[in-house]
């Protein structure tokens, strides 16, 4: 059994980032990541390998060194206005010190100087918003790119490597404790682990196995909303003037009838719209979007989210927002994809009717069909 001080379960920025605050620290150190280094990391599909998400397990898209986070298009959202709740743990004034110290990281490793959504024109475009009832939060954003996002991973993995264990491939499967104290970690290798001080941080892809953990070891919970909703992809041309001087354009909006609030998320300008798996051994297939730095299609894409807390005796966001994205899976074999004039009419989108249409989706792979049909979709 080999001892360490401290042990991180989870190789994406916020384990790779624990591990940071650790190096030179003079305290030993082990990161477990379950799934592949970058450089190993792929999707079949987007490599034009296959026609068809295996899928694989785990999903090298959403698992592996660098997490989720190293196939995104790597946006910095540089605000405390959006994206969680730190300030509330934190405080003001050292969220934003915490925002700008990632920041200055990130700058070192090669992201880009340049800064959206701080120009003159965005209290012009924040107007514009407003006659429309939508509320556009402004916020400065750095854009990194899809491509350049895992050179920058690369190098923070390199600086870290010499300075801490990284196991790669292994998984933790519980945490191991002794009278009421962390004392270790179990691994899919029939390993075990000990350790003094214990980060947790296995993303959304070890978020079920984290809920049970939890409920095994007795800790209170507390649950998130669950964000569903659609990806919405259209010809780049309609957003340009948001997206050349905001880049990510933040917009939310109250429904008149059940006071909902629904969300505009992870917007890809000219980007494509690409294929996910997530859930372990029992996979659903979700669509992201990415954005290159140095290519571009036609097309803008974003999320657009309904959030939904829900109240006892629901404890289980993970598993609702799973059990949907089954049911689209179910009636398309992989994701769905539907016209918007098609949904408004309440008519299914056959493969004519999309190729007649204006915009050529991004994801070849999505089966035209009628997003109706599922409670809350989970693609579009």
């Amino acid at each position: 059994m080999a001892q360490y001080d401290v042990i991180i379960v989870g190789g994406g920025p916020g384990g790779l980032f624990a591990a940071l605050e650790m190096a030179g620290s003079g305290l030993s150190t082990l990161l477990l990541e379950r799934g592949r280094d970058i450089e190993k990391r792929g999707c079949l599909i987007q490599e034009g390998k296959v026609e068809v998400c295996p899928p694989c397990v785990p999903c090298h898209v959403v698992s592996g060194l660098g997490g989720a986070g190293a196939f995104s298009d790597g946006k910095l959202t540089l605000s405390t206005s959006v994206g969680g709740r730190l300030a509330d743990y934190t405080g003001l004034k050292a969220a934003k010190s915490l925002i700008s110290y990632v920041d200055d990281v990130y700058l070192r490793l090669g992201a880009s100087y340049q800064l959206y959504g701080v120009g003159p024109e965005v209290e012009g475009l924040r107007r514009r918003a407003a006659m429309v009832d939508l509320r556009l939060i402004p916020t400065p954003v750095r854009h990194v790119g899809t491509e350049r996002c895992r050179s920058v991973l690369q190098g923070l993995r390199n600086h870290l490597s010499s300075q801490l264990d990284i196991r790669l491939g292994v998984a933790a499967t519980s945490i191991v404790t002794s009278n009421g104290r962390v004392v270790g970690v179990d691994t899919d290798r029939g390993e075990r682990h000990a350790c003094d001080y214990l980060v947790v941080g296995p993303g959304q892809e070890g978020a079920e196995w984290l809920m049970k953990e939890a409920s095994r070891l007795g800790l209170k919970r507390y649950d998130n909303p669950v964000d569903l909703g659609v990806r919405v992809e259209l010809q780049a041309a309609v957003l340009e003037e948001f997206t050349r001087a905001l880049y990510e354009a933040k917009m939310e909006y109250f429904s008149r009838s059940f006071d909902d609030r629904i969300r505009t998320f992870c917007m890809c300008p000219y980007g494509e719209v690409t294929l996910e798996a997530t859930g372990g051994t029992d996979p659903v297939s979700t669509v992201n979007g990415h954005s290159y730095a140095d290519r571009h299609t036609p097309n803008t894409n974003f999320a657009l989210l309904v959030s939904t807390t829900f109240t006892q005796p629901f404890r289980d966001p993970i598993a609702y927002g799973r059990s949907v994205a089954h049911l689209a899976n179910l009636l398309s074999g992989g994701v769905l994809v539907q016209r918007l004039g098609d949904l408004q009419e309440g008519r299914r989108t056959t493969p004519e009717r999309l190729g007649r249409g204006i915009v050529e989706p991004t994801l070849a792979s999505a089966t035209p069909g009628d997003l109706s049909c599922v409670p809350c979709p989970t693609a579009f």
